[in-house]
């Protein structure tokens, strides 16, 4: 067995992850890494460009957030938007690496650094292993470390490139920047987005929030073949400007309203015109044009990914609701920044070098003033037994089954909810006790118990909000709510339940929510 100790130990190596690294290291912590993957070279921001606000003081400034806070339904807070915006604005100024300003979009959107996704990681890594950080590829966290009086002290997990042989790393506070849920539906990266992060939070007792906003979608090229390589998959995460019905008719509400047509049954497509050269001959070589020059496009679940549900926080330093455990990125609820409407584009990188920046000096301050605990236990979990009684094939099939379609995430409704619910309740203490295995088998049995654990805790907080606001529709309950401008929170595993939280404006980053 491998055994390390350290002061801060971050669980991811996407964006957010290594913000939090370098963050920490900044403050003088000793500070190790591990991603599951290689990190740096996996998840969505590997595909494509990536952009964050860049924002200055001013007018600008001012109208990006009120947008915001209109966009998210009156859940978001002005304070955290205005923090995140400022540290953002603040970091790209001395920003090192290659990038592009420019407006996010038309109509007046506001600026963006736009840089090269697989560059941008790349530069962060080079970064992270200046300032000192010990960076462990191909170590996926099973199960954290808790002393006896519950604070986190550590994470534990297996080697892939060595045989699974077994690892434990205790440290003064912890940093889970694993990324959301999107639930393996084939989105561009995201297949390393299985919700393990959101699952070892909760066995340690975490609270999560705003998980009925879990429901975010996106649209991708219906390829005939895939190829696994980002490096030479450039179609997979390309966003087309306009999208067409099958007459040829331009959709004139964007992305929501071919989303509508799909969950209608209807086609759509975008133009083979509109793509790059690069792009347009890649989707070409993998069968996503069609006879008269058109690519079909599917809607593609993002989930937590791109949604707002997440570890709920209880400051400004990005603590958890469990001493010692802090949350970065898109494995933290982000309801109290962006409320109802999930961070896309420059508001979602700006999210995970803000998050990041934040859980890692927060981290820090926490570990050098706590020291280590004498004792550390691994904290009981899901699909973590010697032997394999139940196929996790099984429970990610029923998972997906009630989560991918439009029909079950897009359009809710009170018994479609609560048939998925039943489903997957009943399914629940199998995957818990039966689930299991050893070295590969038991990364798949702990990622089919993280799946169906993340997809409980959005339907039961679907069902619970009675309302359709921003990326949670009902079709049962069309409209927005007075009586819904709170936020919610969620936890538990043999049991789930579900709570309103204070409201929103509480919420602010100058005065965090007691829990």
């Amino acid at each position: 067995m491998t055994s390390i100790e350290t002061d801060v130990l971050i669980l991811g190596g996407g964006p957010a992850g290594l913000w939090a690294a370098v963050s920490a290291a900044a403050e003088g912590a000793r500070v190790v890494l591990v991603d599951k993957s290689r990190c740096g070279s996996n998840g969505p921001t590997v595909y494509g460009s990536t952009t964050l606000w860049d924002i200055p003081p001013g007018r600008s400034r001012t109208e990006a957030v009120d947008r915001a806070l209109r966009g998210g339904g009156g859940l978001g807070d002005e304070a955290w938007l205005h923090r995140m915006v400022d540290e953002t604005h603040r970091r790209l100024r001395v920003w090192s690496g290659i990038r592009h300003r420019g407006p996010d979009g038309a109509d007046g959107d506001p600026p963006v650094a736009r840089l090269d996704g697989a560059s941008y990681l790349r530069r962060l890594r080079r970064g992270a292993l200046e300032a000192g950080v010990r960076i462990l590829d191909h170590h996926p966290a099973l199960q954290l470390l808790a002393d006896p009086a519950g604070t986190i002290v550590g994470a534990a997990g297996v080697q892939r490139h060595n045989k699974f042989r077994p690892w434990t790393i205790r440290a003064g506070a912890v940093v889970v920047a694993t990324g959301g849920c999107a639930f393996l539906s084939g989105g561009a990266g995201t297949e390393v987005n299985t919700g393990e992060g959101l699952l070892m939070a909760a066995e340690a007792g975490a609270e999560l929030s705003g998980m009925e906003f879990s429901s975010a979608y996106g649209l991708a090229p219906v390829l005939a073949k895939v190829h696994p390589n980002p490096a030479v998959a450039p179609g997979l995460s390309v966003r087309f400007a306009a999208l067409y019905d099958d007459g040829g008719r331009e959709l004139a509400g964007g992305y929501p309203a071919a989303l509508t047509a799909l969950a209608d049954g209807r086609r759509v497509f975008a133009a083979l015109h509109e793509v790059p050269d690069t792009v347009r001959h890649w989707l070409s070589r993998h069968g996503a044009v069609d006879a008269v020059g058109r690519v079909p496009v599917r809607a593609v679940l993002t989930g937590t990914v791109a949604g707002a549900g997440g570890l709920a926080l209880t400051g400004t330093d990005c603590a958890t609701t469990v001493r010692g455990l802090f949350a970065a990125g898109a494995v933290a609820g982000r309801e109290v920044v962006f409320g109802a409407a999930g961070p896309t584009g420059g508001p979602r990188g700006a999210w995970a070098l803000s998050s990041g920046t934040w859980a890692g000096a927060g981290a820090a301050a926490f570990a050098l003033d706590a020291g280590r605990a004498d004792d550390a236990r691994p904290v009981p979990g899901g699909g973590l037994g010697p032997h394999a009684h139940l196929d996790p094939r099984a429970v990610i099939g029923l998972v997906q089954e009630h989560t991918l379609p439009l029909r079950r995430s897009y359009r809710r409704s009170a018994g479609s909810l609560r048939d998925s619910i039943a489903e997957l309740d009943s399914i629940w203490p199998a995957a818990r006790y039966e689930l299991g295995g050893i070295g590969a088998g038991q990364v798949r049995a702990r990622q089919a118990a993280a799946l169906l654990a993340v997809a409980r805790w959005a339907g039961y907080s679907a069902l619970v909000r009675t309302e359709s606001r921003g990326i949670h529709r009902r079709v049962d309950h069309p409209e927005p709510a007075v009586g819904w401008q709170v936020g919610q929170r969620c936890g538990g595993l043999d049991t789930v339940w579900v709570r309103r939280c204070v409201a929103a404006a509480e919420l602010t980053a100058s005065r965090p929510a007691t829990v």
